[in-house]
């Protein structure tokens, strides 16, 4: 293994640590060591980074590496169990390192506190030597997934969505890349993170728990990888399944035959998004279509007579909505053949100003879109509350609930 030296035996405390493993016919004392002398490099220390570390320390990595570029917010707690309470505003590398070194204090930890883009990602990672994709964006998983490739590194790939999870093994022993099976990536606005679809925390942990263990089969090189193979978990009913893959692509641009990327790439403008599991910030509107929190605030406190819609789902209504507003779901705007039907109830004879808003200020936007062309004849003045509700909490009522 390369970031390493080899270690020849193992200590009296290592053995009675690692026991339970130690005493498996396949695992053994030399499955420990190579264990011992390996490194692995964790790309995201959130929800399916966490449970990886931490098996990953359990089970005696010698050297484990950690790559994050955010910080421990409240959010993150109920999927992300390397964090505490006691350590929201900490940076995720920084937390994740106490308590891996908590865990096991024979682990070395190297933390990577920034974003990993195409001017440091090859730096890093040659020093590992297996790499763990637990990122929640695109354009990170094709700069690994090159990275890798270039670097000739096995990729373990995890992803997790509300209660469905994913996992695969890229790049190692004449498999597909990343690239062999999607050699474009999708358009921006048909991708969804957690932040915006949700996510069950358990799920996250299935999956980052498997990708651990996939790290140690290929650093033992046992059992078999999930190679050419898709595992899909279902966890609302319980169920796992296999999906094979198609084999590496002799025409593939950076693994196949004659590769033509032999170097990284922008792949921010690749992707056509940021590599981070931020919400991008939509500016569908003019100025003249849109309105600051504050001075929707300052209608409200005048009694200026209008009309909220708010255009979230249900689910999330229920979480939380300002108590003069009118929930209709963009989904259900978009589906509508007569969208005047569906304002006929709130909106008065005598009110045509109407505001929309939402989460995060982006599918109010879409909804004034639709709003303006469909009910054009009415001469309803039609605004997006720019920030939408998240901007709510933060500039007027900070008592107003986050989620």
């Amino acid at each position: 293994m390369a970031a390493l030296a080899e270690s020849k035996v193992l200590e009296r405390e290592e053995i009675g640590r690692y026991g339970r493993q130690l005493i498996l016919p396949e695992w053994g004392v030399q499955g420990q060591l190579k264990m011992k002398s390996a490194s692995v490099l964790i790309v995201g220390a959130g929800g399916l980074g966490c449970p990886a570390a931490q098996y990953l320390a359990a089970a005696g990595i010698g050297h484990l590496g950690v790559v994050d570029y955010d910080s421990v917010e409240v959010s993150n707690l109920h999927r992300q169990i390397l964090h505490t309470e006691g350590r929201v505003g900490v940076t995720k590398v920084s937390s994740a390192q106490e308590s891996i070194q908590s865990l096991n204090s024979k682990v070395k930890v190297t933390p990577h506190h920034l974003v990993l883009n195409s001017t440091n990602a090859l730096n890093i990672i040659k020093d590992y030597d297996v790499i763990l994709d637990a990122s929640d964006n695109v354009a990170t998983r094709y700069l690994l997934n090159d990275s890798c490739v270039l670097l000739k590194k096995p990729l373990v790939s995890g992803s997790a969505l509300r209660f469905e999870g994913q996992l695969t093994v890229y790049n190692y022993k004449g498999g597909p890349c990343y690239r062999c099976l999607f050699p474009c990536p999708p358009p921006p606005h048909c991708v969804t993170n957690c932040s915006e679809g949700g996510v069950v925390g358990v799920v996250p942990g299935v999956i980052g728990s498997l990708q651990a263990l996939e790290a140690m089969k290929i650093i033992t090189d046992i059992g078999d990888s999930m190679i050419s193979k898709l595992l899909l978990f279902d966890g609302f009913s319980g169920t796992f399944r296999h999906i094979k893959l198609r084999e590496r692509n002799p025409e593939c641009s950076i693994c196949g035959d004659d590769p033509i990327i032999k170097e990284l790439i922008d792949y921010e403008q690749f992707c056509g998004s940021k590599p981070n599991d931020k919400e991008r910030q939509k500016e569908l509107l003019t100025e003249n279509q849109r309105i600051s929190c504050a001075d929707y605030k300052a209608l409200l406190d005048e009694g200026v007579p209008h009309l909220l819609l708010d255009v979230r789902e249900p689910v999330e209504y229920d979480i939380c909505h300002l108590p003069h507003s009118h929930n209709i779901p963009l989904s259900q705007l978009q589906k509508s053949k007569d969208i005047l039907s569906l304002l006929n109830t709130p909106l008065s004879d005598d009110n045509k100003r109407v505001f929309v808003i939402c989460r995060r200020g982006n599918d109010s936007q879409v909804a004034v879109h639709l709003l303006e062309e469909s009910v054009s004849n009415l001469q309803l003045s039609v605004s997006d509350i720019k920030g939408g509700l998240t901007e709510w909490s933060h500039s007027i009522d900070k008592n107003f609930p986050l989620y």
